[in-house]
């Protein structure tokens, strides 16, 4: 939904529009290219379609830099594009982040309520925003108890008047399972699993489930450590030819220690 101009902006409105357009636009240019190839399946898929989706990203796979893209695609457009997390830590890495209890106001003893509902009431600042928003992220949300990403669900339908699911907003759940788990005071390992969103009603309405699998690591290093290689055939075949006083041979010997710095 492209933003509609007011009078008198709110806070929360302002907050998540207040982006340079310009800016994301070159983010988004430079940095597709650079997406694997598992990135790139889920990237154009959940930028085309509207659902509920989960992306599966163990550490080092590059999921803040997919979920950077999805939102930087999102906030060139002039759409909103909220970014949450179920910690601080993980909020701060995402640009416009905060954590999912400051978003979406959730009680804290989620655990212990039968029926929590997020506090957020029609008529508000941030209802309007989600009611306005097209992407919502949710970083490392496998850290969160189920209760509060069925609160949410409850919460977008009611202020989006869409009985679909999550409002019909087009919402990204990311971590990896094999993690931390949602905390239950003196809790089981089957309490946890319990708590889980794998144990959500919601987990079966997931439209579509990625997994990313190629090292973010190494497959930016790739095209450094092939350059790395060319230059040391380059200064083997110019040894033969200049002597190591010579201002070739010392350009290439610079050279070449430069890119085993950069690996």
């Amino acid at each position: 939904m492209t933003l509609r101009s007011r009078q008198t902006p709110s806070y929360e409105l302002l907050r998540e529009c207040n982006y340079d357009i310009p800016k994301l636009k070159k983010f988004v240019q430079d940095n597709e290219n650079k997406l694997t190839i598992d990135q790139q399946a889920a990237y154009t898929y959940i930028s085309e379609n509207i659902g509920l989706y989960f992306i599966d990203a163990p550490g080092g796979t590059g999921k803040t830099f997919e979920l950077s893209l999805l939102l930087a695609k999102e906030r060139m457009n002039s759409r909103i594009a909220l970014a949450v997390a179920s910690s601080g830590i993980a909020a701060t890495l995402l640009e416009g982040g905060r954590t999912a209890h400051s978003v979406f106001k959730l009680p804290l003893n989620l655990a212990n309520t039968e029926t929590p509902t997020c506090n957020i009431s029609k008529g508000t600042d941030m209802a309007e925003v989600l009611k306005r928003c097209s992407l919502i992220v949710w970083d490392e949300c496998t850290m969160s108890h189920k209760a509060a990403l069925e609160a949410v669900d409850k919460t977008l339908q009611d202020i989006r008047g869409n009985k679909k699911v999550m409002g019909g907003v087009t919402f990204v759940m990311a971590g990896d399972f094999r993690q931390t788990l949602p905390i239950i005071e003196r809790g089981t390992r089957a309490n946890e699993v319990q708590a889980s969103i794998k144990s959500s009603k919601l987990w079966n309405q997931v439209k579509k489930k990625f997994q990313l699998s190629t090292n973010m690591r190494i497959h930016l290093r790739r095209d450094k450590i092939l350059m790395m290689k060319m230059m040391l055939l380059l200064r083997m075949k110019l040894l033969n030819v200049f002597p190591e006083t010579s201002f070739v041979w010392v350009m290439v010997r610079y050279v070449q220690i430069k890119m085993v710095k950069l690996t």
